[in-house]
């Protein structure tokens, strides 16, 4: 069991930078798969990046692809969004989840279906 805790999130302007940042619990972080997802007010949840236990293979949403970086860091258990050049479409709720390494990220993706989940952070990106 890992336990997730988001930090980093605020109201920035247009064109601003924010760094999320997820510590989780336990010694095994590295054998977890993470990603990051949103909700927006009105809206579902959906994917925005993810990257694999050994950092070697990192997946983004279209939305984001160019702007957004995902790194982890297994030695200090955490994970981190690199946001850029974001635009009031960012404005959500931001998630962090973990999925044990032995599920194919890309079907946890696509799916959603990670097994842990932060109680997430607010990012707001006004004009």
């Amino acid at each position: 069991q890992v336990q997730l805790r988001e930090s980093g999130g605020g109201l920035v302007q247009g064109g601003d930078s924010l760094r999320l940042s997820c510590l989780a619990s336990g010694r095994t972080f590295n054998s977890y798969h993470m990603g990051w997802f949103r909700q927006a007010p009105g809206k579902g949840r959906e994917f925005v990046a993810a990257i694999t236990w050994n950092g070697k293979a990192d997946y983004y949403a279209d939305s984001v692809k160019g702007r957004f970086t995902i790194s982890r860091d297994n030695i200090k258990n955490r994970v981190y969004l690199q946001m850029n050049s974001l635009k009031p479409d960012d404005t959500a709720i931001y998630y962090c989840a973990a999925e044990p390494f032995g599920t194919d990220i890309v079907v946890a993706i696509t799916t959603g279906g990670f097994d842990f989940w932060g109680q997430g952070t607010q990012v707001t990106v006004s004009s």
